[in-house]
């Protein structure tokens, strides 16, 4: 499966603000937005405020890319989510931000599970959740409401999930999801409304972007 593998700290800084894409790190001194808020390269420094107008399709490109790299989400897959949102009724750019909600990286991430989605990514492939009782490595599952999400039974006894729970608490998640620290699972209660999803994007001019 195709995925970005470069440093993530750059995409950061060529949006121009905090994706949070490193957990923790982003919070603290050592986040790279804190020391060098401009686009890596040698002309990074000339390009911190831009220079001359910035057209509409470059806005719009840049909602687009950073709506991609918050999920962790190449082209070819996200142009797929887009036709999906497309077909669904209601809002594109509201069905668009609904799907990736309910991808199951996702979800690992919001319950607390995860200090950042490439992490959650990461333990769902590595095969340590179960959805609805059977093992599932699959990050971009989309899940339904009614689906359980659980560590499986082997994986609780990792190190990494005995001490998990400490940290899930300090973490509140959203109301679409029902969690359970103590048995490390949760239940997904509906679909997440837009309001629920706090992400720095206008899906509107993503939408713009893919009508041209």
């Amino acid at each position: 499966m195709a995925r970005y593998t470069g440093p993530v700290c750059k995409l950061c800084r060529r949006e121009g603000q905090k994706l949070f894409l490193k957990g923790s790190r982003c919070l603290s001194t050592k986040c790279a937005i804190e020391k060098r808020n401009y686009p890596a390269g040698q002309h990074g420094p000339n390009r911190q405020f831009g220079r001359g107008r910035t057209s509409d399709y470059s806005v719009q490109l840049r909602e687009k890319q950073k709506l991609r790299r918050i999920y962790g989400i190449l082209e070819r897959q996200f142009r797929r989510y887009f036709r999906v949102a497309q077909q669904h009724s209601g809002l594109t750019g509201s069905n668009l931000l609904t799907l990736l909600e309910q991808r199951l990286d996702n979800a690992i991430f919001r319950l607390g599970y995860a200090e950042s989605r490439a992490q959650a990514r990461q333990l769902v492939q590595h095969g340590h959740f179960n959805v609805n009782g059977r093992r599932t490595n699959i990050p971009s599952y989309i899940l339904r409401a009614g689906d359980r999400v659980e560590v499986r039974e082997g994986s609780a006894k990792r190190t990494y999930f005995k001490q998990v729970r400490d940290f899930a608490e300090q973490s509140t998640p959203p109301e679409w999801l029902k969690r359970d620290i103590k048995a490390l699972s949760a239940e997904v209660l509906r679909a997440p409304e837009r309001v629920e999803i706090d992400v720095p994007v206008n899906e509107q001019l993503i939408v713009e972007y893919y009508s041209r």
